[in-house]
């Protein structure tokens, strides 16, 4: 078996990364027109090959380029395809205890996959990783994508483009289709699908979902049929995963609640290979909707925070793993952070020191609990 196909590991990572603080100071003097994109670049470049190094040292199988490149985990990949524009807006109440930071997408034609940025970003990455180093291409997944397009303050312009739901939602997936064909053909062998559009059916949701729960099995209906049509006939050595977050914005959070109101259409009929899931505090509920997940597909816990810097209890966690695996064979279950570091280049409030420090545990944990697999 090779690699990639034994995607997720027992040691395993969300993606996001603390961005160094030589990168934001070039992304501020790029921003103010200090530096040019090529200067920038170079940066970026540098910072990147550090980190690779880095994920490799102490121990990972599996690499990323830590979303230097971005400033959002989502909204950078929808400004890279045609027909999508960026904008500024009004600061949000989205996050607990925080205002999320004002810009959005927004249509500004029809919707195409065609020479995505992302495709060189995995490139480079590909570039100066080990052969037997798997390196993974996170992007947001269709459906959060589709969430964005239909949200209260964007429905309008998306009419204005799409007046009919299910044209969007076909050139959605043609352009999804797009991307991840050209990031096979530049020799990706694993895509993560980034999604918290799952939280507008949890118990508790910010108000940036529609608080209307009349049409909510609806909703969870296309949302599987949206993904499942992007996954349709992938390439059978392309590991596609997903990974389901409550929102992470400088450590704050955005909706909470447990996992069985989705538990039957995700972990059941989302044909993903594995789901990384938060399970870092009470507010993501308990192990029993775990149930649902058929027995073809991979769990990665998460259950060690990327939102604060305390070290979890080892003996804890370990203990954790083996509750879940009441519902999920522990053959089947691997253990990462419950998200990535920095899902925005703001970052999670923590030192790069403490970010490295948590992944050090989970490599102890995981060579604890598996060590004779």
């Amino acid at each position: 078996m090779s690699e990639t196909n034994k995607v997720p590991f027992r040691f395993d990572i969300v993606g996001s990364f603390l961005r160094p603080a030589e990168l934001k100071e070039a992304r501020e003097k790029f921003s103010r027109g200090e530096i040019i994109k090529e200067e920038l670049k170079a940066v970026e470049d540098e910072k990147i090959k550090e980190l690779v190094e880095k994920q490799k040292s102490i121990g990972l199988k599996v690499a990323t380029d830590g979303e230097f490149r971005r400033s959002w985990w989502n909204l950078d990949f929808y400004w890279g395809l045609k027909g999508v524009k960026k904008i500024t807006t009004d600061e949000k109440n989205v996050f607990k205890g925080e205002m999320l930071r004002g810009e959005s997408a927004v249509l500004n034609g029809k919707i195409s996959g065609e020479n995505h940025p992302f495709i060189e970003h995995f490139k480079f990455v590909k570039s100066i990783a080990d052969k037997d180093i798997v390196v993974r291409q996170t992007i947001p997944s269709p459906t959060q994508f589709l969430l964005q397009l239909v949200s209260a303050g964007n429905l309008e312009n998306t009419k204005e483009f799409y007046p009919e739901k299910e044209e969007l939602i076909q050139d959605i997936v043609r352009a999804y289709k797009t991307v991840i064909k050209d990031l096979y053909n530049a020799g990706c062998r694993n895509i993560q699908l980034d999604d918290c559009s799952w939280g507008q059916f949890f118990e508790g949701r910010s108000n940036s979902f529609d608080q209307d729960r009349s049409h909510d099995e609806e909703r969870k209906e296309e949302k599987v049929r949206v993904n499942n049509l992007v996954l349709a006939d992938k390439p059978e050595d392309l590991v596609i995963t997903t990974h389901v977050c409550r929102g992470n914005y400088r450590s704050a959070w955005a909706t909470y609640g447990g996992y069985e109101p989705v538990a039957e259409v995700l972990f059941g009929r989302e044909n993903v290979d594995a789901y990384y899931l938060e399970f870092d505090s009470d507010r993501a509920g308990g192990f029993e909707p775990l149930r649902y997940v058929s027995k073809n597909k991979k769990v990665v816990l998460g259950l060690i925070t990327s939102k604060t810097p305390e070290l979890e209890n080892k003996s804890e966690i370990i203990k954790k793993i083996h509750e879940a695996a009441k519902y999920v064979d522990l053959d089947r279950l691997y253990l990462s952070p419950q998200c990535g570091f920095a899902s925005t280049e703001e970052g999670n409030i923590l030192t790069e020191e403490e970010q490295w420090a948590k992944l050090k545990l989970i490599k102890e944990i995981s060579e604890e609990v598996w060590a004779d697999k």
